[in-house]
């Protein structure tokens, strides 16, 4: 461990809470057969983990990818928080460098809320401008959080009114077998209707009926209560 990844992460022990890591473990799937089976909390809520990146200066991508390897899942998403950081200001190469290593770190990158807070801010911003296969190829991968990553780095494109690779993705992802899936999709295509309705609608007629159920309902979560009841009832 190098020595800046050193003092952070003595800095982290030191607002753990063994308490707080054991609801966190319940909370977020850790035992075995679950989704994240294995992973080890600290036991550090996300403000706390963010007012301390801020305070960061010059971290390289060395110290980031050091973080990321670690057993615990917070110094991981403080690594992901660091990362953003450096996305953020970096040189074109430098992006390109931070978008390698996310990339090359998937398996690190290993519960929903790692993928959620940093996919779109990192892989999304950096395929914004760029060809976006990638995506698309994640998106039949084998990996739970890289699929994820698919679908929730387009969030960065549903906010610049582009919906076009998140309904292609919607499709490709719409008969994963994971909970966690329906979840996301519905929840990138809730987005799109936030912003225009008539797209995420006219997505909806098509496939409605062979949906996951959870992936409808967190899709029509904002939906008029009459046409909600529609979608539910099959009443169309």
């Amino acid at each position: 461990m190098t020595t800046r990844a050193a003092h952070i992460s003595a800095e982290l022990r030191a607002l753990a809470s063994p308490e707080l890591a054991t609801l966190q473990q319940r909370f977020f799937k850790t035992g075995p057969g679950q989704y994240a089976e294995g992973d080890i909390f600290m036991g550090i809520k996300v403000p706390p983990l963010r007012a301390l990146a801020k305070q960061q200066r010059d971290i390289g991508l060395d110290t980031i990818s050091t973080l990321l390897h670690s057993t615990y899942h917070e110094e991981r998403l403080f690594a992901l928080l660091l990362l953003m950081q450096f996305y953020k200001k970096a040189s074109a190469q430098e992006r390109d460098a931070a978008f390698n290593l996310y990339l090359n770190n998937t398996p690190h990158i290993n519960n929903w809320d790692l993928v959620d807070v940093s996919a779109p801010h990192i892989v999304g911003c950096h395929l914004s401008t760029r060809p976006r296969e990638k995506l698309h190829h994640m998106a039949r991968s084998s990996s739970l959080w890289e699929r994820r990553i698919a679908i929730i780095s387009t969030l960065y494109f549903i906010r610049d009114n582009d919906f076009d690779d998140t309904l292609r993705l919607a499709t490709c992802l719409l008969h994963d077998t994971q909970d966690l899936m329906h979840k996301a999709v519905g929840w990138m295509l809730r987005e799109i209707g936030k912003r225009d309705f008539a797209v995420e609608e006219e997505f909806l007629l098509k496939h409605y009926r062979t949906m996951p159920r959870t992936m409808l309902r967190y899709a029509i979560e904002r939906f008029p209560e009459t046409r909600r009841k529609e979608f539910l009832n099959d009443t169309i």
